[in-house]
């Protein structure tokens, strides 16, 4: 009997019993609508080198993302299987671990002009936008963009577009040409600086066991029916807030094999 297997089920089945404080993550995360913004990015109060987060997370195995415990440095059953996958020479093996292997998503800590007020807000983007801000920062007649004193506030352009086969949204990112203080106002400085959100605080932290089974769940399922398996595009930008990532459809990019087949694939 695996008694931390026991434990996590009744852990639970308490928790499902609790009354959980309601959050604004509309004060947590900035999602641009269409439209154009101007923002700042401001140094991470988690890594000093870079404002960039880069978090991994699972899609598809429950209503909303679960975040890769390879975030938190730990073992993960997941990302376990899709190496075992790949030591494989079928290339099937190899599809399979491509689409169980954890996305990477870019989150950076942003002021939003005419919303100061609001704090620092956590703004999620992938790879595309990943790439322009790291080539900006390595251009010299721009440099450290996230610099108190000497800074650049980016205009955000968001447009409504076909995003992997359905609607979302683009953004266009232009840094401004002049130079300026993150604000004249010292007090606010510390507070952005100090106040900003956890992403890894954010979504629970799972445990190897109960990850594990929810894994086992998907990948042997009661029944003998077709389960989806779902991959963020890496493309796609600005899809916040998370209270409407947990009711939304992901789009399909491939089929679960069924049980016996799913286990095959490890059986070399």
């Amino acid at each position: 009997m695996d008694l931390s297997l026991i434990k996590n089920k009744l852990d639970s089945f308490q928790s499902k019993g609790e009354k959980r404080e309601k959050i604004d993550y509309t004060k947590i995360f900035w999602k641009p609508k269409p439209g154009k913004h101007q923002i700042r990015i401001v140094p991470s109060k988690y890594n000093k080198s870079t404002p960039f987060r880069e978090i991994y997370f699972h899609y598809g195995y429950t209503k909303g993302p679960i975040l890769a415990l390879t975030n938190w440095g730990e073992a993960d059953p997941i990302v376990e299987a899709a190496q075992k996958l790949r030591k494989s020479d079928n290339p099937d093996h190899w599809q399979m671990a491509k689409k169980i292997t954890p996305k990477m998503r870019v989150f950076a800590p942003v002021i939003v002009r005419g919303e100061e007020q609001i704090g620092v807000r956590l703004w999620e983007f992938g790879k595309e936008i990943y790439t322009q801000l790291m080539n900006i920062a390595m251009n010299e007649d721009y440099g450290d963009y996230t610099d108190i004193q000497d800074g650049r506030d980016f205009v955000v352009e968001a447009v409504e577009a076909e995003v992997a086969g359905r609607k979302g949204i683009k953004c266009n990112l232009t840094p401004r040409v002049k130079t300026t203080p993150l604000t004249d106002d010292a007090d606010a400085v510390n507070t952005w600086l100090e106040e900003q959100p956890d992403i890894l605080a954010i979504n629970k932290h799972h445990t190897y066991e109960s990850l594990n089974e929810i894994f086992q769940k998907w990948a042997n399922p009661e029944e003998d029916t077709e389960e989806p398996i779902a991959a963020k595009d890496e493309e796609e930008e600005g899809d916040l807030p998370w209270e409407k990532k947990q009711e939304q459809n992901y789009t399909l990019q491939t089929k679960q094999s069924k049980a016996d087949k799913f286990n095959d694939l490890f059986n070399d």
